[in-house]
């Protein structure tokens, strides 16, 4: 019982981070849409727990709040007005192309690992600090965050906020042309 208590987090980051590997892996392996997206789903979740594992709690409620809430209804409206079942079985999977795929996730998977080894090099100690505070004042993280994102960054901010709402209006634009299309006397594809 003391091994536990002594261990603690470090069992629990091992348990989240196989969860979260395992519904990664279910991402790209499941063959339902529908049940990869919900391994999505519980793939930003998991990522989120370790978040807060790292003391990094205001990019848990982002990663809660913008990916596994807005994406993901992003993704579902995809995968709705995609009529998958309509495609045939050589349409939704390459597998000629597996092994270049594979290729190139291996390539870069390397280059992801070159560039965070240069990076923690080059970093210093790496220390939290660096994010609690602006313009020399020590002030909290999501704090420091939100003066950012709301002064600096405003204008992007926007841009990003404009740029996701007309993706939605083509959506809801798109989804609707089919069912005018069937009011109108021509016949859609259920």
């Amino acid at each position: 019982m003391d091994f536990l208590v002594a261990n603690f987090g470090a069992i629990l980051f091992y348990v989240v981070a196989t969860i979260t590997v395992a519904a990664a892996v279910g991402v790209v392996t499941l063959r339902n849409p529908v049940h990869a997206a919900v391994s999505l789903l519980l793939t930003f979740l998991m990522v989120a727990v370790l978040f807060v594992m790292s003391h990094a709690e205001f990019l848990a409620a982002v990663q809660v709040l913008v990916y596994a809430g807005g994406i993901m209804v992003l993704y579902l409206f995809v995968i709705m007005l995609a009529r998958i079942k309509d495609l045939g079985p050589g349409k939704v999977f390459l597998s000629g192309l597996a092994p270049l795929a594979v290729l190139a996730g291996v390539v870069l998977g390397c280059l992801i690992a070159i560039g965070i080894l240069l990076g923690s090099m080059a970093a210093g100690d790496g220390g939290a600090a660096a994010m609690t505070a602006v313009d020399g004042e020590a002030i909290g993280n999501t704090e420091a965050v939100g003066w950012l994102l709301y002064l600096k960054y405003l204008v992007p901010f926007e841009v990003v906020s404009v740029v996701l709402l007309v993706a939605m209006i083509g959506a809801i634009v798109f989804g609707r042309r089919d069912a005018a299309l069937a009011g109108a006397g021509e016949e859609v594809e259920p």
